[in-house]
């Protein structure tokens, strides 16, 4: 049996997720307490780009559901585009985008946030994310300088500092609420991860940081395959190394900040989707890349649907959905990995 051509195979693997996104979000903005058909989804967004809008399922649809279901795909788009340069970077698959630390400075962030300006309207739709951002971009830059020796950055020394700064960072968000009894119940949830209170301003500001952070790694994404050949070889091969390391590095925390600030923590996407998306599409990051961007957009709506409606009308917080997907899914990868 004949093999389609790469140029074919990257368009037919490109338009079926494309397809199949769009399908997901149209779903999950018709489902909920009011019921909607695809048609009154689709007329409802149709109504809104011509400026009108008709009624309760209009204000339904373009005021709860759709910013809701949008910014679900945009934080499942980063963390998934992010867990792809991660396991390109330190060569392993099993690279997530919180292995840095940065989930646990966005934590504390937050923490901090919840104690100063509270949970209230104001505080959750800026404070807070603006403190987990600030306290991922931190943590990101207090990592990279421990592990920097004499100008070269050690991807062992990253990822024993990401470890062991996290859980520093851990132990001063719990010292924290020792104090701050009346916060506790805020951060908690929030460390739970979810997608309440969604607003087209948050996503503006995660499709900015989007954005930003993937230019650089589709521009270059031979390098990214080069990379995985080793540092030596790929210097070889005419990669400025340790220049690539930083700029990958900074990318993809960029990225995880903006999803991060927003969502809370929302663990395994950014593991599961670039390894499911690898297993089927292979490793060329030409292809790798916008793959696992739309497949981890596609999880991250289905898991938001799930979360909102198993238990309904009781809400699970998003990441509770995809932690119960993606630990036994680690668990096999783990197994997988020893027996090759």
């Amino acid at each position: 049996m004949a093999v389609a051509p790469r140029p074919v195979r990257r368009v037919v693997a490109i338009t079926v997720l494309v397809a199949s996104l769009l399908a997901a979000m149209v779903l999950a903005v018709g489902l909920g307490a009011v019921h909607l058909t695809p048609a009154e989804v689709i007329g409802a967004i149709g109504r809104a780009l011509s400026g009108t809008r008709n009624g309760m399922h209009d204000a339904v649809v373009l005021d709860l559901r759709l910013p809701r279901v949008a910014l679900a795909a945009l934080v499942g788009a980063a963390l998934a585009l992010a867990g792809v340069m991660y396991q390109a970077l330190f060569r392993n698959p099993l690279a997530d985008p919180y292995i840095l630390g940065v989930s646990s400075g966005a934590g504390l962030g937050a923490t901090i946030a919840f104690i100063t300006v509270g949970s209230g309207a104001l505080g959750a739709q800026l404070g807070v994310p603006m403190g987990a951002f600030i306290g991922a971009i931190a943590t990101i830059s207090v990592v990279v300088r421990v592990a920097s020796r004499r100008g070269r950055l050690d991807t062992t020394s990253l990822l024993l500092a990401g470890v062991a700064i996290s859980y520093t960072l851990s132990a001063v968000s719990s010292f924290l609420l020792v104090f701050h009894r009346q916060s506790m119940a805020s951060v908690v949830f929030w460390m739970m991860g979810g997608l309440t209170g969604a607003s087209w301003t948050q996503i503006g500001i995660v499709a900015v940081m989007l954005a930003a952070g993937m230019v650089v790694p589709l521009v270059r994404s031979r390098d990214l395959d080069v990379m995985l050949l080793g540092d030596e070889r790929a210097g070889e091969l005419g990669v400025d190394v340790e220049r690539f390391k930083l700029v990958v590095l900074a990318s993809a925390s960029l990225i995880v900040a903006g999803a991060v600030s927003v969502s809370g923590m929302i663990g395994f996407v950014g593991l599961m989707t670039p390894h499911i998306t690898r297993l089927i599409l292979g490793g060329d990051h030409r292809l790798l890349l916008p793959a696992s961007a739309l497949a981890g957009a596609l999880v991250m709506v289905l898991a938001d649907l799930a979360a909102r409606t198993v238990l309904a009308p009781v809400e699970l917080p998003v990441g509770i959905v995809t932690a119960v997907l993606g630990g036994p899914f680690f668990v096999w990868l783990l197994i997988r990995s020893e027996r090759r």
